[in-house]
């Protein structure tokens, strides 16, 4: 079973989870909701692709922020609950592109959904400097990377029963 990997966040727009949750259906398979804390790295790693992490300044690191946000989990709970997905949260740690790539290695998953940033004069220095994570992460992989703009249409009609 070859996994659908989406890089999830507070606040991203509930369609980025629900293009990937249509994947997951077409594929017949799970989808694996996975959130990066870049503030964090990874001391162990098991082979479901779960991640123990350590915060990078030890004087300000919570052990709390090393585990899946229980409100994003939620959130994710309930954007999902219509669609009937298999899905699972995973915490990971570091630099986002890379850790969503090396999960993606480490499930063998069919591909990594990510959503695109807003435009706005910030997300747009932003991004000129970090690069995208989509692009990254199309540089990177040798799976499809399937990036979600950020006002994309809904996807009832993806959805199995929902057409």
């Amino acid at each position: 079973m070859h996994s659908v990997v989406v890089g999830v966040t507070p606040g991203q727009p509930p369609v980025v989870v629900l293009h990937a949750a249509a994947f997951a259906a077409r594929f017949q398979t799970d989808l694996v909701c996975a959130h990066v804390n870049p503030g964090r790295f990874v001391t162990a790693e098991a082979a479901d692709g779960s991640v123990s992490s350590s915060s990078i300044d030890p004087d300000f690191g919570d052990e709390r922020e090393g585990e899946f946000d229980a409100e994003l989990a939620a959130a994710l709970g309930e954007i999902l609950a219509p669609t009937g997905a298999a899905w699972r949260p995973l915490a990971l740690a570091g630099d986002v592109a890379r850790a969503l790539g090396h999960l993606a290695d480490t499930l063998d998953a069919s591909m990594i959904v990510v959503g695109a940033h807003e435009h706005s004069v910030s997300g747009s220095i932003q991004e000129f400097f970090n690069r995208s994570i989509g692009v990254q992460l199309a540089h990177q992989q040798s799976r499809p990377v399937v990036i979600i703009p950020a006002r994309a249409p809904g996807v009832r009609s993806y959805l199995p029963g929902k057409e």
